[in-house]
């Protein structure tokens, strides 16, 4: 079993010294609720609505970078896995990039993959990897960014590469408030896995930020939701090995899916057809 919890909170638009210390804060709180894995939104220390690519860049850091470090600091005070958005920077090009890290240091990262002409993403460069899930003892962690869940194919590349948890930390705005309600649900029930979409709330430079997280079984069903745009930590208890169950029983014999073995692979050429 495993205790994870979403930090659905405001963030300080390019000032990633108060946020970090807001992360620290936060995960003080969510270890001392028993939290084993903490999530929190896209874009955590940066924040997101940059008007160029060079305002963006003199946010931006290596993954090596003082940000990343003062993090596994925290992970290492308060032994815990985290996840957390941030800024990339490799020589000219910016990423929209997560890192998963540990107390022993970092486990993973993704670089956002489907990009909106929004913020931030009219600037960055699109990562390459829809593939990479991450072993961390008790459960496999898979990570995409907002946009990308409005591509089925995003999370279930995650899935068939054995995902148990989908991390989807975002800044979903007023626009988006129909994806937050269903979207994360049918991630979770199409592909059989544990799914947090972990949300941001407050506004910056007048554009508003929604909250709406939650957190889904592998049965699509919502286990918590902050169906609002407040602070909140939701927090929810889950046994990763669920997820490895793809074979659903409802009537032995007579009402059985698999919702990986009853994929059809050989019939899906069109989803991989260049764009036109």
């Amino acid at each position: 079993m495993m205790k994870v919890a979403g930090v659905q909170m405001d963030i300080e638009f390019a000032d990633c010294k108060s946020n970090l210390e807001k992360m620290r804060t936060k995960v003080a709180e969510t270890r001392s609720a028993g939290a084993d894995l903490t999530v929190f939104p896209e874009c955590t220390t940066t924040g997101y609505c940059y008007r160029s690519l060079e305002e963006a860049m003199a946010q931006a850091e290596t993954l090596e970078g003082p940000s990343v470090k003062t993090v596994i600091e925290i992970a290492s005070q308060y032994e815990m896995l985290i996840v957390f958005g941030f800024l990339e920077k490799e020589d000219d090009k910016i990423f929209n990039s997560l890192a998963l890290i540990g107390p022993d240091g970092i486990r993973g990262s993704y670089r956002k993959v489907h990009l909106p002409f929004l913020g931030v993403d009219r600037f960055t460069t699109a990562g390459n990897c829809l593939t990479d899930v991450f072993d961390v003892g008790d459960a496999k962690i898979g990570m995409n960014i907002c946009y990308d869940s409005s591509f089925p194919e995003a999370a279930r590349s995650l899935a068939i590469s054995g995902a148990d948890i989908i991390c989807l930390p975002t800044n979903w705005p007023p626009t988006s408030g129909l994806t937050a309600d269903v979207i994360p649900n049918a991630r979770a029930l199409e592909n059989h896995v544990f799914f947090m979409a972990i949300n941001r709330v407050g506004s910056e430079r007048g554009f508003e930020f929604i909250g709406k997280s939650k957190i889904c079984d592998p049965r699509g069903s919502s286990l918590v939701f902050a169906n609002h745009n407040s602070e909140e930590i939701l927090y929810a208890d889950i046994n990763p090995s669920l997820a490895r169950q793809k074979h659903l029983v409802s009537i032995p014999g007579e009402h059985e899916v698999h919702r990986m073995k009853d994929r059809q692979p050989a019939t899906y050429h069109g989803i991989t057809r260049p764009k036109s």
